[in-house]
């Protein structure tokens, strides 16, 4: 006989509950399947990550350097005559003009010598005069006229010479400019090697400043400058390269840039402290990326661009840097978009959900303002 399976009551409750999950778990995984089906034919699915277009923007290249500012024309004047300082005739700090009178040298001796080179050039101009009539009469050869010609013209010379003293005890501006401080008062003994004053042009002054030699292929005349004072905080000035040295300096090895800086209101002053930065070469589209879009990567520098839904790796060649931004010479170009975030999860070719992060805070000002972060500092 066979044996007969029968069912008891009291399981089929359970077997019934049994049959429900079955049921339920294969339509979970049905349900599954259908969403995973989008991912490429049942290939991965889109890897969300965050990206910024690569744009085009001015850029600068620069040298960064400090420096100091410098006067045109500067001279710490000295008497041409010794003697005793009888007039000053100039205020600390004043502005002169050229040829003013500044000092005054006691001149009473020389004026008494040139009164005396006066009476001299007088006889020998009358000694003169009767040696030609003598002579017309054949009482005097032309020897004695000769002699008395060099006399007169000797008398001559030196009375002019004298006067030329006598002019030199005051002591002029050789040019215009401001009058610092009096190194002596009335009454004061000087000579040829004593200082005086000095004077100094004050508009336009100049930023002087030097640069690592290693740039001396990149330097020329009429150069853009833009230099920063710590003394006046916030304000930025302009000025034009006018003379780069054409001697190395040693030790430093380092080459002397001049460049002339307006100062109309006269807030720079000569010996103050400066930051430059030279302009050597602008590119106005220059393509600008996020610089956390770069990945170094042995030594080379690498992004992920999005490209049709899909991710890919391109090796680029970076110049100018600024915070936040960095310029890319070559492998992207502008209007494309870069990944910024989510790098470490991509593979080539892999498919990408972008979503697209708006990063356009700084300006081309901006960008302009810290391009030398990338370049070495002269100091």
């Amino acid at each position: 006989m066979r044996p007969t399976h029968t069912i008891r009551p009291h399981l089929l409750p359970v077997l019934l509950l049994g049959a429900a999950a079955v049921a339920c778990n294969g339509a979970e995984g049905k349900s599954k399947g259908a969403a995973a089906a989008p991912g490429a034919g049942g290939g991965p699915p889109a890897m969300p990550v965050e990206v910024v277009a690569a744009r085009s923007d001015t850029v600068v290249d620069a040298i960064l350097a400090t420096g100091q500012i410098e006067a045109m024309q500067s001279v710490e004047l000295r008497p041409d005559i010794e003697g005793r300082i009888a007039e000053i005739l100039v205020r600390e700090g004043a502005t002169v003009a050229r040829g003013a009178p500044l000092f005054k040298v006691d001149d009473a001796e020389l004026r008494a010598e040139v009164a005396q080179a006066e009476a001299e050039r007088d006889l020998a101009r009358q000694s003169l005069a009767r040696t030609r009539e003598l002579l017309g009469q054949k009482a005097s050869s032309q020897s004695e006229l000769e002699h008395a010609e060099a006399t007169s013209r000797s008398t001559e010379a030196q009375l002019a010479l004298l006067k030329v003293r006598l002019d030199r005890t005051v002591v002029r501006a050789p040019f215009a400019g401001v009058a610092g401080e009096r190194h002596v008062s009335v009454g004061d003994y000087v000579t040829t090697s004593s200082p005086l004053v000095m004077v100094q042009t004050v508009s336009p002054q100049r930023a002087a400043f030097q640069v690592p030699e290693r740039y001396a292929d990149q330097l020329k005349v009429g150069q853009q400058v833009t230099f920063r004072v710590a003394a006046l905080t916030g304000r930025e000035f302009t000025g034009r390269v006018d003379f780069v040295d054409p001697l190395v300096q040693l030790p430093g090895r380092t080459i002397t840039v001049k460049a002339v800086v307006a100062n109309p209101r006269r807030e720079l002053q000569a010996g103050m402290f400066i930051e430059v930065r030279l302009a050597t070469a602008v590119r106005p589209q220059a393509v600008i990326i996020a610089e956390d879009a770069v990945l170094p990567i042995q030594g080379s520098s690498f992004v992920w661009v999005v490209q049709d839904g899909k991710a890919t790796r391109r090796q680029v060649e970076l110049g100018v840097r600024t915070p936040g931004l960095v310029e890319v010479r070559s492998g992207v170009e502008a209007g494309e978009q870069v990944v910024v975030g989510g790098q470490e999860r991509l593979a080539e070719g892999a498919p990408v959900q972008a979503k697209v992060i708006d990063r356009t805070r700084a300006t081309p000002s901006e960008v302009n303002a810290g391009e030398a972060a990338g370049k070495d500092t002269a100091s």
